[in-house]
Order: C-alpha cells, then sequence, then structure tokens
C-alpha cells in the first residue's frame, strides 16, 4: 500500500510541475484561459462527419449545444466567430468574461 501512495503523490508532483510550466490552453469560444477541466468540442459535429476538435470550458460547451442545433453546427455555425455571433452565446460571452476559468453555473437548454 505504501509504493502505492508514494507512486499517487509522485504523480501529483509531476502534474503540477507540468501544469506550471505549460501555458494553459484558451477556450474557443470566451478566449478565457482553460482551468482544470477541458472538453473538446467538434465544431462540425461527428454524426455530420466532423473530426476537428477545439478545447473549451464545459459551461462554453453546453452552451453551444443549448443554442444550436447538430445541423445548424454542421453548417454555417461551424465556424466559431459565427457562432459567437448568435445573439444568447453573444450575450453568453459577454457575461462569463469576468468569471474564473473553472466556473461552474447551469444552462438553460433553449433553442
Amino acid at each position: 500500500m505504501a509504493g502505492r501512495v508514494k507512486r499517487k503523490a509522485g504523480l501529483a508532483a509531476a502534474e503540477a510541475l507540468a501544469a506550471r510550466t505549460v501555458a494553459p490552453l484558451p477556450c474557443a469560444l470566451c478566449d478565457r484561459p482553460i482551468g482544470t477541466q477541458v472538453e473538446w468540442h467538434h465544431r462540425v459535429p461527428r454524426s455530420e462527419g466532423g473530426r476537428e476538435t477545439v478545447p473549451v470550458h464545459p459551461i462554453c460547451h453546453r452552451t453551444i449545444h443549448a443554442s444550436a442545433t447538430n445541423a445548424e453546427l454542421a453548417g454555417p455555425l461551424a465556424d466559431i466567430d459565427t457562432l459567437r455571433a448568435l445573439p444568447a452565446v453573444a450575450k453568453f460571452v459577454a457575461w462569463v468574461a469576468d468569471k474564473p476559468a473553472d466556473f461552474r453555473a447551469p444552462v438553460r437548454r433553449g433553442r
């Protein structure tokens, strides 16, 4: 059991060191630095044949899917700038701009 604890402690120390040496990724939607949790958003949904992903906060990812259908995301909204121009998404991005990287809140499902 002691070996197991030491290994976990060593892993945590290595991850902490790596976190200090690597600059945090910016969120593709809100441009804030990503904290401890990252989700990968398919710009074009996988169900529509998409393969390219971009890093986003969990709250940003939920906002994207609450604001547009997969069919809409496969069309003109595959472009992140066009997606940000949607009124609901633009309002969200303005609201979340001053929140910390690991901020969490419920997202309403309204399409």
